[in-house]
């Protein structure tokens, strides 16, 4: 057979590229915008490219980057959550109980990721499966959640064993390391079958199950994984403080849905990526370190946050309005 009969055939990654090409639609002025604050943020803090500096920076950057990750997962499946604040909360609290006693760093590592994968895939279980609104009973959860993060430890207290807040909140970029393992497993994931089944889940359900795709296990492991990553973040903010607090986590709802937002993530599913959601909670961390440096009020931090997450959003809408 000649050469000339064999009709050519695409590039096997074209399709990969093309379609990784159209999620990063709307983020990339983000991309931009968080470049410019960490150079503003570099500029006005010198030390953040040491090695201290940056394990500081990228600790206090660690839970909120899990929560928007735990959102966004959600939100790409078209779900949300309202109980994120709630699971952070109860992670920290079984974290500080239990890892100083009889189950030790191993067990209670080992609750604090049971406790979320659990909560998370009861709740993904009704709301797929009960068909309700997730919005609604996320909320109930969070109350649920949230009464038994006080009854855990009716107030702060408890502790963390000294090696590990040294460890994780150190001057070694431990937070960063485990980032990027979470990331890498993310990424493994999605090269699942259910890992593959999530985007379809949330851009068209119906088409997707009648295709045979997994649908609602999919939602489910979504909700589980969800859980896990919030209980961790819980665990963290312990390491952090050296004891639990059961209202610590109660600012992370609405910080995870504002970073999933800013990173493009679309609150219908199917849209967006993970890469944005990492982005634009790496903006919020470095909007609230900048403003810190020049002296903002609480009151115009806020006002300020708040303008350029608005921003951040409706530019590229009207960009892409425009086209």
């Amino acid at each position: 057979m000649s050469n000339a009969s064999v009709s050519p055939r695409a590039p096997s990654g074209s399709l990969y590229w093309a379609i990784q090409a159209k999620r990063n639609i709307g983020v990339r002025g983000l991309f931009l915008v968080v470049l410019a604050f960490l150079v503003a943020y570099g500029l006005l803090f010198h030390g953040l490219f040491t090695g201290s500096g940056f394990a500081k920076f990228t600790q206090s950057w660690f839970p909120l980057a899990l929560v928007a990750m735990a959102q966004a997962i959600l939100m790409l499946t078209g779900g949300i959550s309202l109980a994120i604040g709630a699971l952070v909360s109860l992670g920290a609290v079984l974290a500080a109980t239990t890892m100083t006693g009889p189950l030790g760093v191993a067990g209670g590592a080992a609750l604090v990721c049971l406790a979320g994968f659990g909560i998370g895939a009861a709740t993904g279980i009704i709301v797929v499966r009960l068909r309700l609104p997730a919005i609604v009973v996320t909320l109930a959860g969070s109350f649920i959640i949230a009464g038994a993060a006080l009854l855990v430890l009716p107030r702060p207290g408890g502790a963390m064993p000294p090696w590990l807040s040294d460890l994780l909140a150190g001057n070694t970029p431990a937070a960063f390391g485990l980032l990027v393992v979470i990331v890498l497993l993310w990424k493994l994931y999605l090269a699942t079958p259910l890992g593959l089944s999530l985007y379809a889940a949330g851009e068209n359900p119906v088409g997707a199950y009648r295709s045979g795709v997994p649908v609602d296990a999919a939602r489910i492991l979504a909700y589980a994984i969800s859980g896990l990553l919030c209980t961790g973040a819980g665990l963290f903010v312990a390491a952090q403080t050296g004891s639990g607090d059961p209202i610590i986590g109660n600012s992370f709802t609405l910080n995870s849905i504002a970073a999933a937002v800013l990173g493009g993530i679309g609150f219908l599913g199917g849209q967006g990526t993970m890469r944005g959601a990492l982005a634009g909670s790496l903006l919020l961390s470095l909007m609230i370190s900048v403003m810190f440096f020049l002296g903002f009020t609480p009151v115009a931090q806020y006002v300020a946050q708040g303008l350029i997450i608005i921003g951040a959003v409706a530019i590229p809408q009207f960009r892409m309005r425009a086209r």
